[in-house]
């Protein structure tokens, strides 16, 4: 018996908040033991050539209770690179890193999905530790502050705008990280169209000005994104793609008003290509329930995120507003998190010291629940 299984036998049957966080759930192609997701979390261990090593591989494997785990961001392309000793897929060393994170996993019982985050102009180019060009819709700075190798926020570069002629080969670059996934024996792949990375600036009017056939208007705004995830789907099937998407956060200079008209039609589109799972970000704003508005949308199932606790995620699941719910820093703290919510135990906090820097400490030595 597993822990997350001794935990949830004590609970008994009779507890809807641990019936609804523990039934199992299919998104698309990928069968989930619990509705108990890892959301993605940037963590800054990647070794050197951006490659995940045996730290990654423990710091997941840790985790593998959760029903689903989505990896932190990882660039497809060298370009994409924001932030520093973030990991890459698109050679072969970061495929071969990928590949000891995920046998690790399978072989802790686990399920995992990897996140591709090109962040566009939120880049620090001192983080990358190559020379790339820093690049995005229109020629618009972010206006956040990025933290540089030593964690000291840092402004990020001027971006230049992307020639709609280069458009197809990062699309491109997206597809082949999508097959070096699935050949490293990730489960599937999720993009990153949120928190203001490359695809939710071509979304987003405030770092979208383009007046050709990728700006302008929502629907001429979503048509790269689309491109991005059809081109995902083809190279791994719709049913081991997922989106991840954030509207109305204003993160990394996006504009928060109207999310409804800015995301409507990309949200259509991604109805049509059937893929697995819409994993969203419900920033709770005035006079906008997101996870309704989603399920008016479309049928595709929904993993609920930001900020919740045992009693709203599982009230999220079992009123039908979420498939799935996902936790971020719960998880740092606390690798055994799912056995901890059967058992009703108190959760570790994090130690925010660690999020983004250092090895081991705050990042793989974190206890388990004891008997």
């Amino acid at each position: 018996m597993t822990p997350v299984d001794a935990a949830f036998a004590t609970t008994g049957t009779e507890d809807p908040a641990a019936s609804a966080l523990f039934a199992p759930v299919r998104l698309g192609d990928l069968a989930l033991a619990n509705r108990i997701v890892m959301a993605p979390m940037t963590r800054g261990r990647a070794g050197p050539g951006d490659v995940p090593g045996d730290l990654v591989a423990l710091h997941y494997a840790q985790r593998a209770s959760a029903g689903l785990i989505v990896t932190e961001g990882v660039q497809p392309t060298a370009e994409g690179k924001g932030y520093w000793r973030t990991p890459g897929i698109w050679n072969e060393a970061q495929q071969a890193g990928w590949a000891l994170v995920a046998d690790a996993v399978h072989a802790a019982g686990g399920r995992i999905v990897m996140q591709l985050m090109h962040c566009g102009r939120v880049v620090v180019p001192a983080n990358r530790g190559y020379a790339a060009d820093v690049v995005a819709p229109s020629a618009l700075a972010c206006p956040d502050l990025v933290p540089g190798p030593d964690g000291t926020p840092q402004p990020c570069a001027m971006p230049r705008a992307l020639a709609a002629s280069e458009l197809p080969g990062i699309v491109a670059e997206y597809a082949e990280a999508a097959r070096r996934a699935r050949a490293a024996g990730i489960d599937g792949v999720e993009l990153h169209a949120a928190s203001g990375y490359l695809i939710n600036q071509f979304l987003n009017p405030a770092s979208n000005r383009r007046d050709d056939d990728y700006g302008g208007s929502p629907e001429r705004r979503a048509r790269f994104p689309l491109e991005v995830l059809a081109a995902m789907a083809d190279a791994v099937g719709p049913g081991r793609v997922g989106v991840r998407i954030s509207p109305g956060n204003p993160y990394n200079g996006m504009a928060a008003d109207d999310p409804e008209a800015n995301f409507a039609p990309f949200l259509h589109g991604v109805e049509q290509l059937g893929l697995a799972y819409v994993h969203v970000v419900d920033m709770a704003l005035p006079g906008f329930d997101i996870l309704a508005w989603l399920r008016r949308h479309g049928r595709r199932p929904l993993i609920a995120n930001n900020n919740l606790d045992r009693s709203s995620a599982a009230a999220a699941i079992a009123s039908g507003r979420a498939d799935a719910v996902s936790f971020g820093r719960a998880f740092i703290a606390n690798p055994d998190l799912p056995a901890r919510l059967a058992a009703r135990a108190p959760l570790a906090r994090p130690d925010r010291r660690g999020f983004y820097v250092g090895e081991d400490r705050g990042y793989t030595d974190y206890p388990v629940m004891q008997p």
